[in-house]
């Protein structure tokens, strides 16, 4: 596989649904009354799952483009407390942010200049195409979860 096939794979596997669901069509128009609940068998609510993921992804893109990044305090830092969002906007914010950060990582992926291959100077082994599969896969775990209780919700 070409070092450029294997951007397209990357970048289509972070921003393409494929056989998973799609970020936006879980998380657009969720209902508002439902953000803060904790549904049986789920040990976060809506809100917490969206703030998991967009912090966790927020470190993960940061990591990979600065040696200057301070990665917060695992798993304390990663989990927001409260179960509801603090604001109606506090949602849309937060789906702002995971949207940019996620097409942060796109670009850095689909930037040539960056060796896909070469290890993270400030990690311990990790590279570019590691982050990113790290990114899909926890990025479709709980996207996952997401759209269950979606369903749930929508019946």
């Amino acid at each position: 596989m070409s070092e450029a096939s294997l951007r397209r794979h990357l970048v289509g596997l972070l921003s393409e649904a494929n056989a998973h669901i799609d970020f936006e069509e879980v998380v657009v128009d969720f209902p508002v009354s439902q953000r803060g609940v904790r549904f049986d068998g789920y040990p976060h609510t809506p809100w917490q799952l969206l703030e998991h993921m967009r912090i966790a992804q927020w470190d993960i893109l940061e990591f990979s483009r600065s040696a200057k990044h301070q990665s917060p305090d695992w798993p304390k830092d990663y989990w927001p407390k409260e179960p509801a969002p603090p604001t109606n906007e506090a949602w849309s914010e937060s789906v702002t942010k995971f949207q940019q950060d996620l097409q942060g990582m796109i670009d850095l992926i689909s930037d040539e200049s960056n060796d896909l291959y070469a290890e993270i100077p400030h990690g311990d082994g990790q590279t570019l195409v590691r982050e990113a599969l790290v990114l899909a896969k926890h990025n479709s775990y709980h996207i996952g979860q997401l759209a269950l209780i979606r369903k749930a919700i929508d019946g």
